[in-house]
């Protein structure tokens, strides 16, 4: 499975792109899309475009956003949701079914810890993706979405597949 991650930002949207079989992960690639333009319709257009091409060029089976969290600045709240407009929706002009995963779970996923901070976050990256060149912390949270997810569809799957071996009977 072919996992595309998202870090949603205005001026730098983090993406990353890993292969995961259970038991292994391997990378892919991994970057950020730098906006571009005076006004805010010129700067989602220019993400807009570079996340359609790492789509293109990847080819990922599924994608996973962290999902927004509120703080105390509306308005940065609010152009941080348009970026994650962005990046909802060009995974699902693509077809791809998108995993939506707050920060905390990101974080529990791939650290252990629900309030792990960004240094601990790009560690157990390059822990779990050996050799990877990180291009910015906002790639290494965008591939630290990708493993959250691909963790998150390989437990699905196996639940799923113990509850169809019993029959569903508890």
């Amino acid at each position: 499975m072919r996992v595309l991650g998202i870090d949603p930002g205005l001026r730098n949207l983090g993406w990353g792109v890993i292969d995961a079989a259970p038991g292994r992960l391997r990378h892919i690639a991994n970057g950020v899309c730098h906006s571009a333009g005076e006004d805010l319709a010129a700067r989602l257009l220019s993400l807009h475009g570079q996340l359609a091409d790492v789509v293109a060029r990847f080819a990922p089976d599924c994608a996973a956003v962290e999902q927004t969290f509120v703080n105390k600045d509306a308005v940065a709240t609010l152009k941080l949701g348009h970026a994650r407009a962005i990046a909802l929706l060009v995974p699902a002009q693509a077809g791809l079914a998108v995993g939506e995963y707050a920060p905390n779970a990101v974080k529990k996923a791939v650290v252990g810890v629900g309030h792990a901070a960004k240094q601990q976050i790009d560690h157990m990256v390059r822990l779990q993706l050996p050799g990877v060149r990180i291009a910015g912390p906002d790639a290494a949270d965008a591939l630290a979405i990708a493993i959250c997810h691909s963790l998150h569809v390989q437990s699905t799957g196996r639940l799923a597949a113990a509850i169809a071996a019993g029959g569903g009977r508890r």
